[in-house]
């Protein structure tokens, strides 16, 4: 029973580990994606929610992550999962803001948008 306990967690690490900020150069190919794609989602519905549901869904993605990391960990080495502290919960947004800032720049930069301005605009 140790080593599936050790495989589960150590599967709950990775994913969490690719989810997470400490993952730079794994943002652009994961993180980003999926907050891109949040967004997407909800321009289809209201198109000026497309910047607050990319944040949204990149936070997302960076908490989850780190809470995942944290829990595949605790899992994996001793067998039981601990509570999540708030001065880890701290942490984690503390790190995703940063990385949020990044998003924020590249959103002004018009880099990412609305999936329909891409059409309009003749990129794709």
């Amino acid at each position: 029973m140790t080593w599936k306990r050790r495989v589960g967690g150590g599967l709950v690490v990775f994913i969490g580990f690719m989810l997470s900020p400490l993952s730079w150069w794994n943002d652009l190919f994961v993180n980003v994606p999926i907050a891109v794609g949040f967004g997407w989602l909800a321009s289809l519905v209201y198109k000026p929610a497309f910047n607050p549901a990319v944040v949204v869904g990149y936070w997302l993605t960076n908490v989850i992550g780190l809470v995942l990391m944290q829990k595949g960990a605790a899992a994996a080495i001793s067998g039981q999962t601990p509570l999540y502290s708030r001065k880890s919960l701290v942490k984690d947004l503390v790190i995703s803001l940063l990385y949020t800032a990044v998003i924020l720049l590249l959103i002004r930069w018009q880099v990412l948008k609305p999936v329909t301005d891409y059409f309009h605009q003749g990129s794709l």
